[in-house]
């Protein structure tokens, strides 16, 4: 399993947009992408700052929506977003959700 972490600094008092766009744009959006298994977004109690976490399949699947749909999710993202939001990638190492456990390679 493979994860995307992505950071945003967000404008003053877009939080209640920043969920509503999550939950009937963007995840409905994110079902559709091949290999696309969950994504869990957090919010700092100031809302000034978020991350999502989404979790893929594989690498492949996650560099394929970042070539293609992820352009999308950002202009989505511009009246909540100040700035470019920073992306990290990751292999999952455990999760109890998933029931994954050690055993990745790097």
């Amino acid at each position: 399993m493979f994860a995307r972490r992505i950071f945003m600094h967000l404008k003053p008092n877009t939080v209640a947009e920043l969920t509503q766009k999550l939950e009937k744009e963007i995840i409905p959006l994110l079902r559709k992408q091949k290999g696309f298994q969950d994504e869990i977004t957090f919010v700092a109690p100031s809302g000034t700052e978020a991350f999502g976490i989404s979790l893929w399949e594989n690498k492949e699947n996650a560099e394929a929506y970042n070539r293609g749909s992820y352009a999308e999710v950002v202009k989505l993202l511009t009246n909540c977003v100040d700035g470019i939001p920073q992306v990290e990638t990751y292999n999952v190492a455990n999760s109890t959700f998933h029931k994954i456990a050690a055993g990745v390679t790097v």
